[in-house]
């Protein structure tokens, strides 16, 4: 099993930045790739991005390419979800997932998932 807690999240002006940790317990965390994951309200949950378990390979959807950042620290057992230039439309709940070995891009991929932290952007 993996216990997944994420936290971080708050309410942020359009422009700013908010960093997500994502603290893992359980099984060795290096095991693992890490995807982020959002939704809202009456939508699906949207990939927003995944890293290896070494941390050297990286997917992110296009939207928020260049903008953000996924970074993990094995040593610590924690995935973090670096956000810049935030946008109204990046207002969601985000949840970090694990998936064993491989990347993933699709929700059902995913093993293990926390219970989301909400992000709320403002204009």
């Amino acid at each position: 099993q993996v216990q997944l807690v994420e936290s971080g999240g708050g309410l942020v002006q359009a422009g700013g930045p908010l960093r997500l940790p994502c603290a893992s317990s359980g099984r060795t965390f290096s095991d693992f790739a890490m995807g982020w994951f959002r939704q809202v309200p009456g939508k699906e949950r949207e990939f927003v991005g995944v890293i290896s378990r070494s941390g050297d390979s990286r997917r992110y959807v296009d939207s928020v390419k260049g903008r953000f950042t996924i970074s993990r620290d094995n040593a610590k057992n924690t995935v973090f979800l670096q956000m810049n230039s935030l946008k109204p439309e990046d207002t969601a709940v985000y949840y970090c997932a694990a998936r064993n070995l491989a990347m993933a891009t699709r929700e059902y991929e995913y093993d293990y998932w926390g219970q989301g932290t909400q992000v709320t952007v403002s204009s």
